[in-house]
């Protein structure tokens, strides 16, 4: 490994000093991490790094190809930017929980076994949910609490699929999965799809990034969701479930957008739809679709992250975030605002923006492979990304009613972050060749021709149409929008009636039985001297029946937000449970 620098140990190890540095030494280190990761990446060669064995399996710490290395640079990338964006911050926990989140996220990315994607992927949540918690109050500390809860559950549901995978095949090496289906096989996928947010997987998302830090919700709507994709791309490409899944996702996050008043929200939404994009490009398969799904991940983090941004500049000026308490900010934030669009553009897809030499690859490759539904799906889904992204969040954040706040420009280094991220939004959209040429296969596709870009503009401006003679319809209500995150909210009710009742009463009945028949006869052998001995079984049945006293007082004091999280880890415990019988058995 002496030709290889692996990017992610960079963040990781480097994360370490921060605590102790401070001021302009702190800013320089923190800029210099994230660049000596880009050079690492742009001068790595393929092939595999850091091969071992462990208890008689294969170890591969990195495998570098094409297919790592468009994930890996962009990861590098979105990593300088968001460091550039958080700069002015003081506190270091968020600047070590960032550094070793992305660290964590590129392990994934070079990951050539199993053990090593597990670690990884495991450390990757663990450090997210920082970014949620550091924000902040009582909605934080639940919504980390929740998005950590799930993605552990996810974490032990990938697991056990490794593990059945590892039985069944004999190797731990990280691929494309071309074995017959198995009960590995499905959880492996599931672990995979909940994070990338496929519904009902979804709500963890929407739930915890409105409620990050302002700077924390630029690198999780950059890391987490396209860590997914990478895995999928890996190793299930080809699979047809995931060409409706994608589909599904697409118009789901679209709708749902419809209806959010928190920007943050609406922005989230919207990672679910372009996510199902590259979803639906793994699915299908084809060379040319894989090549899209890649290629707007790529343009993905980059334009995401500028919403992400532009949004977090105006919480960060006025403390407000739901569209009916903004307003009137394009006067006092017009860098902001101009750097904004060009996110919203490139994710509309407009001609000459990053989204639309990406996104478009995936609704071709869908033309190709014969699949009408699916490229008209993804065709409305791209409608309905300009009309809320790109019209009706602007129009109602920066325009629309002037609420009268107080603002200005958000501190230097976010600007200079939001436009970094803007000239790569439009540098790949006007010259797209040099991302081109990352992807995995060869690229024979023309965004430019005449026909293209005809019907987009076309599609694009019938949408602005109906934006303009509809706008009354749009205006945003204070409402909270319910996603499947109803089924464990009312699960959690569900779960502390049967704590409070059936379960408190079968205690009860235990204790009672305990107290008055089990002990005395107990008491009774130990006098007349049976022969069976029994020393100790007293302690015991005594100390368990004040377990479980002690057990039901404890449920009746559980509050109903927080059942949540004790029936996600029942859930967890459950599964583990279930794969170590299985593997004991087999």
């Amino acid at each position: 490994m002496s030709d290889f620098v692996h990017p992610g140990l960079l963040f990781i190890l480097g994360s370490l000093p921060i605590p102790f540095l401070k001021g302009s030494a702190r800013k320089a280190y923190l800029l210099l991490i994230p660049a000596l990761a880009i050079l690492a990446v742009l001068t790595m060669r393929p092939g595999s790094y850091g091969a071992a064995s462990f208890l008689g399996q294969d170890i591969l710490l990195a495998r570098v190809d094409k297919l790592s290395l468009v994930f890996a640079t962009v990861f590098s990338i979105m990593a300088l930017i968001g460091t550039v964006y958080a700069l002015h911050l003081t506190r270091a926990g968020q600047h070590v929980a960032a550094f070793v989140y992305v660290g964590s996220a590129l392990g994934v990315v070079f990951a050539g076994d199993y053990l090593t994607l597990y670690l990884f992927w495991e450390a990757m949540a663990f450090a997210s949910a920082y970014l949620v918690f550091a924000q902040g109050g009582g909605p934080a500390i639940r919504a980390g609490f929740r998005y950590l809860m799930v993605h552990v559950t996810g974490g032990l549901v990938l697991f056990g699929g490794i593990i059945l995978h590892g039985l069944g095949t004999g190797s731990m090496l990280f691929g494309p999965i071309e074995s017959a289906a198995s009960a590995g096989t499905y959880l492996i996928l599931a672990g995979f799809l909940l994070n990338a947010a496929v519904p009902p997987l979804n709500a963890w998302l929407t739930d915890a990034y409105p409620e990050a830090t302002v700077t924390g919700a630029v690198f999780m709507s950059a890391f987490t969701t396209k860590t997914a994709v990478y895995v999928l791309a890996r190793a299930f490409p080809g699979t047809e479930l995931l060409v409706w899944l994608g589909t599904i996702m697409a118009i789901y996050g679209v709708i749902y957008a419809v209806l959010e008043n928190d920007c943050r929200r609406l922005l989230a939404y919207h990672i679910v739809s372009q996510v199902g994009y590259m979803v639906a490009g793994i699915g299908i398969g084809t060379e040319m679709a894989v090549n899209g799904a890649a290629s707007h991940a790529f343009a993905h983090i980059l334009y995401k992250a500028l919403l992400f941004m532009g949004a977090g500049a105006v919480i960060q000026v006025t403390g407000r975030r739901k569209l009916t308490e903004l307003g009137g900010l394009y006067k006092a934030m017009p860098l902001t605002v101009a750097l904004y669009m060009v996110g919203a553009l490139a994710i509309s897809a407009f001609p000459f923006f990053s989204g639309f030499v990406t996104k478009s690859m995936v609704i071709a490759a869908a033309g190709q492979d014969h699949r009408a539904l699916v490229m008209l799906a993804l065709t409305m889904a791209s409608s309905g990304t300009f009309l809320h992204t790109g019209l009706k969040l602007p129009y109602y954040m920066f325009f629309g009613t002037d609420r009268k706040l107080e603002a200005r420009e958000p501190p230097r280094n976010m600007l200079v972050a939001m436009g970094m991220a803007a000239v790569l939004c439009i540098g790949i959209g006007v010259f797209p060749q040099p991302l081109y040429a990352l992807l995995p296969y060869p690229v024979d596709f023309q965004p430019y021709t005449g026909q293209h870009v005809t019907e987009s503009l076309g599609l694009l401006m019938f949408t602005a149409l109906g934006f303009v003679l509809f706008l009354k319809a749009l205006d945003p209500e204070n409402t909270i929008s319910l996603d499947t995150d109803w089924f464990y909210r009312k699960g959690a009710r569900a779960f502390m009636w049967l704590a409070q009742r059936p379960l408190a009463r079968y205690e009860q009945a235990v204790s009672s039985v305990s107290e008055t028949v089990v002990l005395p006869f107990l008491h009774g052998a130990a006098r007349t001297g049976l022969r069976i001995d029994l020393s100790g079984v007293d302690g015991v049945v005594n100390g368990v029946a004040r377990s479980i006293l002690r057990g039901g007082a404890t449920l009746r004091r559980l509050q109903t937000g927080v059942v949540t999280q004790y029936a996600l880890a029942m859930i967890a415990g459950v599964i583990a449970a279930v794969v170590v019988f299985t593997v004991v058995w087999r």
